[in-house]
């Protein structure tokens, strides 16, 4: 279960791919004003999954157009977000170290079932080390729904704003941002689908 808590506590945002992400402690979130928020208000929000994870909802950047840095298939092969425009896309940038990151994962792995034919969920790795250290996580972890992308230069990373990771975009059909997340949350919960119903 997702709570909502608006306006509580920004975000790191001097954080780095390289170095594990900030994120706002369990014990200085509140029960006060804890509410959902308007779909047609479009206000940034602090998120607490069950699981402790906690997150920031931003629609700072609502209408940027999706960047077009190119990052790599599993297979090594270079392609573009474009590639997937005409469909909503889910965009997660996460690495093997970043322990937020290794905690959502399963909860992507299953949005994706959730969403399929309906929204591209793309979890790309920021891992300098690339397929090296993504390829045995996968293999690991037996993802069904999920491939593991690549960034080793973190173009894509670099292009959105060099926030904390995990960090976490929604773009609609015409590659449009509709909100980011920055930090770990449950994915496959029920108020995520009323999110990702944003995208149209």
């Amino acid at each position: 279960m997702i709570i909502f808590l608006l306006s509580l506590s920004a975000c790191d945002n001097q954080s780095n791919p390289q170095a594990q992400a900030g994120s706002v402690a369990k014990d200085e979130l509140s029960d006060e004003n804890i509410s959902a928020p308007d779909d047609q208000n479009y206000e940034n929000a602090d998120l607490e999954s069950a699981n402790g994870l906690v997150a920031r909802l931003s629609y700072d950047y609502r209408g940027t157009e999706m960047p077009l840095g190119s990052f790599n298939a599993p297979d090594g092969s270079s392609l573009t977000l474009e590639r997937y425009r005409g469909r909503p896309i889910l965009l997660n940038l996460w690495a093997t170290y970043c322990v937020p990151c290794r905690i959502e994962m399963p909860t992507l792995d299953n949005l994706a079932a959730l969403e399929e034919g309906k929204i591209t969920v793309l979890t790309v790795s920021q891992d300098l080390q690339g397929g090296k250290v993504v390829r045995p996580y996968f293999a690991k972890y037996a993802f069904q729904n999920i491939q593991g992308f690549t960034d080793r230069k973190n173009i894509l990373w670099n292009a959105i704003g060099q926030t904390g990771i995990p960090l976490t975009v929604l773009y609609d059909s015409n590659g449009l941002e509709v909100w980011r997340v920055v930090g770990g949350m449950e994915w496959d919960d029920e108020e995520v689908a009323k999110l990702l119903r944003q995208a149209g």
